[in-house]
Order: C-alpha cells, then structure tokens, then sequence
C-alpha cells in the first residue's frame, strides 16, 4: 500500500512538472522555428539552439559561471544582511507599540522612493565598490522584511499572547517563544519577495556600477551587439529567479510543515 502511494505522488509530482515545462518548451521550439524559416531575423532573435551552444561555450570558457557567481555574491551578502536586519526591527516593532510609531513615517519614506535613485547618495557616502552596491538591494530587503516581520506579529491571536502572559512570560520571551514561530509562514512571503528584489536590484546596480555580474555582462553585450550573450544573460538571470523560489519554499515547507498553501504546488 505505501509502495502504491509513492507511485501515485511521483506520478502526480511529474504530470505537475511537465505541465510546467511545456509553456516554455512550446515557446522555445516556435522561436527555433520562426528563426530557421527567416520570419524572424536571427541577428536579433537568435535561435535558441545557437543560444545553447554560446552558452555552452561560455560555461566551459569559465566566464558564465564568473558572471552568474558575482552577481549571486552581491545577492546573497545583500539579502541576508538587510532581511536578518529587517526581520529584527520588524519583529520588535511588533512588540513595542512606541518604536513602530516613531519608525512607520520613515519607514514608509523610504520604501516609496525608487532604490537605484538612492545608489548615487550611497556611492557618495560608502565610495565606488563593493559596499554601495550590496547596499542598495540590502536596503529593499530591511524594509520588506521589516514590513512583514511587523504585520506577522501583529496577526497573531491575542489568545496565545495572554496565554503565555498568565504563565509569565517576559515580553522577551514572548517575543522568541510566542511572536517568532506563529510568524514564520508570513515572514517566509517576505523573504520570497526579498530575494527576488535583492536579485533585480543587485543585477540593476551592476548594469550602472560594475565591471562584473550578469547586470554587466547584459549591458556590454547591448553595447556590443552580442545578442547571444544578452540573451544568455537575462535567461540566467530569470534561473536564478526560479532556483530561488524553488529552495525558498521547500525551507519554508521544512521550517514551517503547518502552512499549507504551497504544500501542493508545484514549485
């Protein structure tokens, strides 16, 4: 019986993953065929078999995998030093009444400005380098999570919080034992939606400031007229995308088992 159950999630889990792959295998092959019947001129839209064989060439060259590495650097060291931060504040904000007063005004300044119009204010404070650049996508992610970090504890049901008050709970203690768990699968939205801002932005900034990452290599590829390399750029860059919402949901699905909306989902 367990084997006949295992049989059918498989053989449900791959009629999912194939109709996630059509779309783009469908959209692909009428690309390819457009290109090859000249409906199309390849000098701009370039057959995605001539696509595959540059990049090939470029990952065994060394310099897709340079490209894609600095760009995931830049978006790992800004996600995870602006969401800790932003988690944090958010979180206490939740639990102090005073401090999200006197926090929400500039909260709210900053989260409706533009980001990359605050990267020239950043590189005439921190310099030209690495620092300005991590900082802008650091920023977006503090305030996403610190946004959401908030609305998770205020969510919660006054129940639990007079429940762990009656056994004398700090507030703490509430804070880590009552606030931070019931909170986990709204902050996971946050941290989807950081990641993905951290990439767009990160790769944003390195089309502006950089001479590396995937944002570079899309824009000297454009001023070169490299259309296979600038196409291998924003396909990376959309992979990047989709890895990150994959392993970001099966954490959230290890870390959070009782949250059920994506239990099911393909992704």
């Amino acid at each position: 019986m367990p084997n006949r159950r295992n049989h059918e999630r498989l053989k449900t889990r791959a009629g999912r993953w194939l109709r996630f792959v059509s779309a783009p295998a469908v959209l692909l092959a009428a690309w390819e065929a457009l290109a090859l019947a000249d409906y199309v001129n390849p000098l701009f839209f370039p057959p995605p078999s001539r696509l595959a064989l540059e990049a090939v060439r470029m990952a065994a060259s060394g310099e897709l995998g340079a490209q894609i590495g600095a760009t995931l650097h830049r978006t790992v060291a800004a996600f995870l030093a602006g969401s800790l931060a932003g988690l944090a504040c958010g979180i206490v904000m939740g639990g102090f009444r005073w401090l999200h007063e006197a926090l929400e005004p500039l909260i709210a300044a900053v989260y409706a400005t533009p980001k990359l119009t605050l990267l020239p204010i950043l590189m005439l404070i921190l310099g030209v380098n690495e620092a300005a650049r991590v900082a802008v996508p650091a920023l977006s992610c503090f305030l996403l999570l610190a946004i959401h970090g908030f609305d998770a504890v205020r969510s919660i049901q006054k129940d639990y919080v007079e429940l762990a008050k009656n056994y004398g709970l700090t507030r703490l203690m509430r804070l880590r034992r009552v606030y931070l768990p019931a909170a986990v699968p709204q902050v996971f939205t946050g941290i989807r939606l950081a990641f993905g801002q951290a990439l767009v932005l990160t790769i944003s900034v390195e089309i502006v400031s950089s001479d590396s990452g995937l944002g570079n290599m899309i824009w000297t590829a454009w001023q070169t007229f490299s259309t296979e390399q600038l196409y291998i750029g924003v396909f990376a860059a959309a992979a990047l995308g989709i890895a990150s919402l994959v392993g970001l949901r099966r954490l959230e699905r290890k870390l959070a088992p009782w949250h059920e909306p994506h239990a099911e989902g393909i992704l």
